[in-house]
């Protein structure tokens, strides 16, 4: 008789706000066999049959699972994944994936060490309109390429940073957070340009220039440029903001000399400008969380997103955690809308000046933007 191979088992650390959406997954993949969700981390209890620890010091000395998913405080990402990498689980973790270059590099000693797999959550690598994006440009559709630019015009409300304490925060406590539009709501926007411009790794990146502004009352920025030079020769940049008059699809442009490659990473769209015409490719996603396990199981399977991986994205993220601290929008700039928790800021032209940014490859600054602190 053979032997009968269980699923792996899964713990979900951090299971409130965008932690739910990781127990669904981890639900889904039961229910289809693929692993068994064995328990759930936070110190909140949980509703459930799952049983419930309030830390993971408090599982692992119970039990080691075979995969850990960490979904928590961007601050708290290091010494969760190291303590799970080094009780012999393999990690997903949340982008983004620490809150500094240092401690990427930390992360990254700890799972050459340990030999253990490590995903970081930038759902975009496991996209097949990323794939597509490549082959389009490989063909020559685009003539060389120019430049990479992402948009994204978003709204967040006062109830988003009054979610948790660490929310808009530079640092909590003393301890470094780094939240703000660049690092945490629209980092997929970067690292997406970033992956798209083939621009990895930490070595990939050579500069980058920063403009930091916010409307909101908080301490990280919510509405900031960034222009990143890559070692390709291919700059990177970006015009975002989390006080749009309304919510608008993200994206990512490739632009070339002979067209252009725009991917709507939400919903793995992307259309295409050449001497072809005009059309819209439509294209699937791998689950991050479905990869990790195929590649435990079938060594040597890359990860789509390793930490090695996100070294690019750390670089801006390290800039933006050492810059200076977000500058208020002129205030003349600025309208309120709605009441309560859904009160939000909307800065004027914003939608104009973010696509100016990543069309232009310049920050808010030099473009002149009149919303904009002398």
């Amino acid at each position: 008789m053979g032997l009968t191979v269980l699923p792996p088992t899964v713990a979900v650390v951090g299971v409130h706000g965008h932690g739910a959406s990781h127990v669904r997954r981890a639900l889904d993949l039961q229910e289809r066999g693929l692993a068994t969700l064995t328990a759930l981390v936070d110190p909140r209890p949980a509703d459930g049959d799952v049983p419930w620890y309030p830390d993971l010091d408090s599982l692992l000395t119970r039990a080691r699972p075979d995969v850990v998913v960490i979904s928590t405080p961007i601050h708290t990402h290091l010494p969760l994944a190291s303590a799970a990498l080094r009780a012999g689980c393999d990690v997903l973790l949340e982008k983004p994936t620490t809150a500094s270059l240092a401690e990427h590099a930390e992360l990254l000693d700890v799972v050459e060490q340990t030999g253990r797999l490590c995903q970081v959550g930038f759902q975009t690598f496991g996209s097949g309109a990323v794939d597509e994006v490549a082959r389009i440009v490989a063909t020559g559709e685009l003539g060389e390429l120019t430049g990479v630019g992402a948009v994204g015009t978003w709204v967040r409300t006062a109830a988003y940073f009054d979610r948790a304490r660490w929310a808009g925060r530079r640092t909590l406590d003393g301890v470094e957070v780094v939240d703000g539009v660049v690092t945490n709501p629209l980092a997929h926007a970067v690292a997406t340009a970033l992956l798209l411009a083939g621009a990895r790794t930490v070595h990939d990146v050579t500069d980058v220039r920063l403009d930091l502004h916010r409307a909101h009352p908080i301490e990280a920025d919510d509405t900031s440029a960034v222009v990143i030079e890559t070692g390709g020769g291919i700059r990177v940049s970006a015009g975002l903001t989390l006080c749009a008059p309304r919510r608008s699809p993200a994206r990512v442009t490739l632009r070339g000399t002979q067209g252009s490659a725009t991917l709507f990473y939400e919903s793995d769209e992307i259309e295409v400008v050449s001497a072809r015409g005009t059309r819209r490719i439509r294209c699937g996603r791998v689950d991050l969380l479905t990869q990790l396990l195929t590649a435990r199981a079938h060594v040597p399977v890359a990860l789509r997103c390793s930490v090695a991986d996100t070294g690019a994205f750390l670089r801006v993220l390290e800039a933006v955690r050492t810059g200076p601290d977000a500058t208020p929008v002129r205030e003349a700039s600025v309208e309120w809308a709605g009441e309560g928790g859904d009160r939000h800021p909307v800065v004027a032209d914003i939608e104009h000046w973010c696509a100016r940014a990543a069309d232009e490859g310049a920050t808010f600054t030099e473009l002149g933007a009149p919303f904009v602190r002398p």
